[in-house]
């Protein structure tokens, strides 16, 4: 059986000269106090029929609170720590992260307690330079900001 596949959207925006990325902090307390390696594209796993481009679209949507708009830009596929196939786009746009409204999600908290609680998919939304995402963000995912840079430069 072949392995779980996602994608996702790298939105980017230009001020000032200078290109900022949008980067989401990943909710639950698992990553409640990790900020380095805890920041990642927008991105969910989709079904063998649906088409990858589609699943990004939604994603973003079912994370940021917001359908990205405007024609997406292959990044390509990375494989993530565990397995994960991780198809990225990239998108110039904006989004104001004072507007995230995350989809939630449910796990037992505290472990083997028996209790049920939600958290937010993403916690938090944030612009960076390509340094600082380099610094933030899952390293299985820092070479799409390479890809990024690349296709930027022309």
């Amino acid at each position: 059986m072949p392995g779980k596949r996602s994608a996702g959207i790298l939105l980017f925006r230009r001020v000032d000269g200078d290109v900022r990325v949008l980067l989401g902090h990943m909710g639950g307390p698992l990553w409640a106090r990790r900020d380095a390696g805890g920041w990642t594209i927008p991105k969910g796993e989709y079904q063998p029929d649906e088409e990858p481009l589609d699943a990004a679209r939604r994603e973003f949507a079912e994370e940021l609170g917001s359908t990205p708009d405007g024609p997406l830009q292959r990044l390509g596929i990375i494989r993530q720590r565990g397995g994960k196939q991780v198809e990225a786009f990239a998108l110039e746009g904006d989004f104001d992260p004072e507007r995230l409204s995350s989809n939630t999600f449910e796990i037992e908290w505290p472990p083997r307690s028996g209790r049920r609680a939600s958290f937010p998919e993403a916690e938090e939304a944030r612009w960076m330079t390509f340094a600082e995402a380099r610094q933030l963000m899952l390293p299985s995912q820092l070479p799409l900001i390479e890809a990024l840079e690349t296709k930027l430069k022309g």
